[in-house]
């Protein structure tokens, strides 16, 4: 399953400029914990939230030591912030929107966000995907999972022949039983499988024709670590 497909695509955004009142104010009035801030472009050139908001009304820290700050430095301080450019977090860490939901979901998961701005090739802002969209693309049925893996994984992804093999889901659990070519193929198949939004476990007794060390590092069916943007 791709971002695009789970993704908000009206999204409520601010300018560089808008002050951190106008920031707050959105926030409130859409229920929302942070939003892009986009130039007259539809660039994404940053993210504010409203940790940015009360990190401001939490006031200086305790003024460190001489020797701390020579230590450690001294990085320029939010609590001066005026507008939404001064106080957000910059750059953005985006995703395109071919990208797996899998991705989306490490990504938020290792950098601790709540969200994740989406954006074209031209880095323009196309969407936003949210930990509440993963959720909800988490509760699929039995038989939409079953297709994805038969359509999208085994078929379009790993080019294996799909008429000896049999896959079965109840309850997102997933069971892989037949023959593939090479102990290649079981491993990524397996793999894969467990990537699909709304898998609980896979179970699999597959066996191959051809025994192999495993997946070698070159195979182009090796999915490359998401790059942000």
């Amino acid at each position: 399953m791709k971002v695009q497909e789970v993704m908000t695509r009206e999204v409520t955004t601010v300018a560089p400029e808008a002050s951190l009142r106008e920031v707050a104010e959105t926030l409130v009035r859409h229920g929302i914990s942070g939003l892009p801030v986009v130039d007259e472009s539809g660039g994404v050139v940053g993210v504010v939230s409203e940790g940015d908001i009360v990190g401001k009304e939490a006031g200086p820290e305790p003024e460190r030591s001489l020797l701390a700050r020579l230590l450690h430095g001294s990085p320029p301080s939010k609590l001066e912030a005026r507008n939404a450019a001064e106080a957000m977090t910059s750059p953005a860490v985006t995703i395109a929107p071919s990208r797996e939901v899998a991705e989306a979901a490490r990504l938020m998961t290792e950098q601790r966000f709540n969200r994740l701005p989406v954006v074209d090739d031209d880095g323009r802002l196309a969407g936003i995907v949210t930990r509440a969209d993963l959720v909800r693309a988490f509760l699929r049925t039995d038989a939409e999972i079953e297709r994805e893996l038969r359509e999208d994984v085994v078929e379009r992804t790993l080019w294996i022949d799909p008429s000896n093999l049999r896959i079965t889901v109840e309850n997102g659990e997933v069971a892989l039983r037949g023959r593939v070519e090479s102990k290649a193929d079981a491993d990524l198949l397996e793999h894969f499988a467990a990537r699909v939004p709304g898998v609980v476990s896979v179970h699999s007794t597959l066996r191959w024709k051809i025994e192999d060390p495993g997946v070698p590092e070159s195979d182009p069916r090796v999915p490359a670590p998401p790059r942000s943007r």
